[in-house]
């Protein structure tokens, strides 16, 4: 399979579970707490991925090595996680995929500071364009907490923008399976004095089947799984024509969410969506049309 095929297979793999997961967590959270979950999400993970890794895909790890594992882990399976679970928490599952759907417009700006890319007027119109369908999406839309929720996703995309950047860089030196794996390892260690906290204050949940079903799902298919496809994509093609694949979450979530949630599908909600497809649409063929042939770019 050619690399560009097998990388958008992993990129659209990994935002059609994510879409799913916002369904899952949802239903979840409503009986773990968030950073109870996420941690339970990350100890799966990890313990899976470590498996594999020692049997197939053992590697020496450099000390410079550990700078990248370290951000991914902190800045994506860390905060944005964490931002993630809280915001789905406090708003809906749709809104959730939706919001945090505008990462890719983010990412032209994280590889504009840190990858030196060029920032053209199309890049700059279509992270306007985004912003704008965010503030459509959680700017009119229900009151109180779903608005605090609504603003936490967006900082869920901000985070998660810039880890894919950051794994881009982290993967020219290392497997996708050893950044993956340890980043998650980082970020289980450091989510435990948070999830020890929930834990002192409100009591260890009680997991019947259907929750530890739940935990399972999200640690193996949609953390393992998920987190690993979408790394290996980013290293097989281009991060801003990768970002084009994020389409697949807004629309498997908001789907599901209103399949399965019942939740209800506001004006407001498609408006914003429009905006955002639109915007990182616009800038991921821009940017495709820039990297052909002089001579084709008019064909």
């Amino acid at each position: 399979m050619r690399k560009e095929w097998l990388g958008a297979l992993s990129l659209t793999l990994a935002a059609s579970i994510w879409g799913g997961m916002y369904v899952v967590s949802k239903y979840a959270l409503a009986y773990i707490e968030p950073f109870t979950f996420v941690w339970l999400r990350y100890a799966v993970a990890f313990t899976v991925l470590f498996v594999v890794w020692l049997r197939f895909g053992r590697e020496s790890i450099r000390r410079t090595d550990w700078k990248w594992i370290g951000l991914v882990g902190v800045i994506g399976y860390v905060a944005s996680i964490s931002f993630q679970f809280i915001g789905t928490k406090l708003s809906d599952a749709h809104t959730g995929s939706l919001v945090t759907a505008a990462t890719p417009a983010f990412m032209v700006l994280f590889a504009r500071i840190l990858l030196k890319e060029r920032l053209t007027p199309v890049k700059i119109g279509a992270l306007g364009l985004a912003t704008v369908g965010v503030l459509i999406v959680v700017g009119w839309e229900g009151e109180g907490t779903y608005r605090l929720g609504s603003f936490i996703l967006v900082l869920a995309a901000v985070t998660w923008a810039l880890m894919s950047i950051y794994v881009k860089i982290g993967t020219q030196t290392l497997s996708t399976l050893t950044l993956t794996t340890f980043a998650i390892g980082v970020a289980w260690l450091l989510m435990t004095p948070l999830m020890s906290m929930e834990v002192m204050q409100n009591g260890f949940p009680e997991l019947n089947g259907v929750l530890w079903l739940s935990v399972l799902y999200i640690g193996i298919v949609s953390t393992a799984g998920a987190f690993f496809f979408w790394n290996k994509g980013l290293e097989l093609m281009d991060a801003s024509v990768g970002s084009l694949f994020f389409f697949f979450q807004p629309l498997v979530g908001g789907t599901l969410g209103w399949l399965v949630l019942n939740e209800t599908l506001h004006l407001n909600f498609f408006i914003g969506a429009g905006c955002i497809m639109t915007a990182v649409t616009w800038s991921t063929l821009a940017e495709r049309r820039q990297q052909l042939p002089i001579s084709e770019r008019n064909l």
